[in-house]
């Protein structure tokens, strides 16, 4: 019976709204028009909606980058703002004649650079919802769905790679700012440690370490921080390009017997240049004993924890301080989502909570705000997109998805290997292949040379984007597999088209 009255109630309030949305509409239509019509924006999203479908539908039919130049685009748009409105129809057709020829195609199944930055229907359909909410995560009641979603699908990510259940997540834009934050709370342990044994921490003399094969952001978190990107020590790898536990020891020692003050080591899952990884556990000893904070960079690689095959890879992370890994990179959630995991969230709290009158609340004081725990005071809906893509895809296919990559590279990998005039550079450890051209003779400048020229000419193709790396001075080919449409056609494709415009420089 109670649920018959509320269902009562609740229809009659509905009515009455619909009542004064009507008279307030009706009042509308003789003022100045804010926005497109509902009509407008029905048709317009539905041809959206098919331009979006058709295009990821033959992504092959365009060239995975554009043949531009600098300042073209800007040569093309007016140079004034517009006063007067464009209708919907207008814009997407001047998005497709003056936009899209400048466009890289990450989506292409071609586009084999850097990393894949994921991209998959189910995230598209899910930005799109994100938009038209336009909710802002500041505080738990700015956005209850948005802080609990959040907290939620992290949840079932940690559970999907493995990691403490325990542990706090939140999602950042990317992993630079992950590290960022890691870094931070770092700083302020270390800073918290030292008032507690009634000495103060000089801000100015703070060092961390990570590999020399480490992404870049590492070195520019101490630059934010104030200090000489020099103060991110690079520790030297060995042949397989992972980081030397005991050359870490030494540089830890020097440091502190120069009155220096160690806060964090960094271990890398998957660098970007080889996709090596440190060996996690031996650092953690190494952490343990200094007492330093350990964050884990496994922004592309970390997925690959879903696999058991690759858990030997991850042994030593439930020992980490903090841990990254990026679901728009090897996911297939759409740019941006870096989840980033911590086991010390007071710590990272205390760095960057602060609180105004305007922002306080006491009513909800067991809620989350996860402005408290970060650099930017606004967050946007972004495990909407994660939420959507683990429920549409569902773990399994993910799974599978990870494996048929892994054995793509494993595939382009062993044909380099046979290869009399291919080398392969690094070990595959997930789905990223480093090669060079090496022909008989070569020299090593000559090999370089060849190489890179090689690389120009399979970009100009059309066909595919590839990017390099120099590892122990060596230039070296990048082959990155991570895109959710890339198949084993396109990799024997790739091979093919290699070989045919290398045997062409000779």
């Amino acid at each position: 019976m109670d649920s018959l009255v509320g269902g009562f109630f609740y229809r009659s309030i509905q009515q009455i709204r619909k009542k004064q949305i009507d008279s307030v509409s009706s009042k509308q239509d003789t003022r100045l028009k804010s926005d497109i019509s509902p009509e407008e924006f029905r048709r317009a999203g539905h041809d959206v909606v098919d331009w979006i479908a058709d295009y990821l539908t033959h992504p092959e039919q365009l060239n995975v980058s554009p043949d531009v130049r600098p300042g073209e685009l800007i040569d093309k748009l007016d140079p004034e703002p517009p006063r007067e409105g464009t209708q919907p129809s207008e814009m997407l057709a001047d998005f497709d004649r003056t936009i899209l020829p400048h466009v890289m195609h990450w989506n292409h199944p071609g586009f084999m650079a850097y990393f894949s930055a994921g991209g998959s229907n189910p995230g598209i359909l899910a930005e799109s919802l994100t938009a038209a909410l336009n909710n802002i995560g500041l505080l738990w009641c700015s956005s209850p769905a948005l802080t609990e979603l959040e907290q939620t699908t992290l949840k079932w990510l940690a559970q999907l790679l493995g990691l403490q259940q325990s542990w706090f997540g939140m999602i950042n834009g990317g992993a630079s700012t992950a590290s960022l934050h890691a870094i931070i709370a770092a700083r302020e342990q270390a800073n918290i440690a030292a008032r507690e044994a009634g000495s103060e921490l000089d801000l100015n003399r703070i060092v961390i370490y990570a590999s020399e094969q480490a992404h870049s952001s590492i070195a520019k978190t101490m630059s934010i921080l104030g200090r000489d990107p020099d103060a991110c020590r690079k520790i030297p790898c060995n042949e397989v390009f992972s980081m030397q536990p005991e050359r870490l020891r030494d540089s830890i020692e020097s440091d502190l017997g120069n009155g220096l003050f160690p806060i964090a080591i960094v271990a890398t899952i998957g660098t970007t240049a080889s996709a090596s990884v440190d060996p996690v556990d031996d650092i953690a000893d190494i952490a343990s004993e200094f007492k330093l904070w350990l964050h884990v960079d496994a922004a592309y690689a970390g997925a690959a924890a879903m696999l058991d095959e690759k858990a030997h890879h991850f042994k030593g992370v439930d020992r980490a301080d903090s841990f990254v890994v990026n679901p728009h990179k090897w996911l297939f959630v759409p740019m941006d989502c870096a989840a980033f995991y911590t086991s010390r969230p007071e710590v990272l709290k205390h760095a960057l909570s602060l609180v105004p009158e305007y922002l306080s609340s006491q009513e909800h004081s067991s809620a989350v705000n996860f402005m408290e725990y970060s650099i930017p005071l606004g967050r946007r809906f972004r495990a909407l997109k994660l939420w959507y893509v683990l429920r549409t895809l569902g773990s399994d296919r993910i799974i599978s998805i990870l494996r048929e990559h892994i054995r793509l590279a494993g595939l382009l990998a062993d044909w380099v290997d046979k290869s009399a005039d291919f080398q392969r550079v690094a070990p595959v450890h997930f789905s990223l292949v480093c090669l060079h051209y090496c022909p008989a003779g070569a020299s090593d400048e000559e090999a370089a040379e060849m190489s890179e020229r090689l690389l120009e000419a399979v970009n100009a193709s059309g066909e595919f984007l590839l990017s390099h790396a120099r590892l122990d001075g060596c230039f070296v080919i990048r082959v990155a597999i991570g895109n959710i449409r890339t198949s084993e056609v396109h990799i024997r494709r790739l091979w093919e088209l290699m070989q045919g415009l290398a045997s062409s420089q000779i």
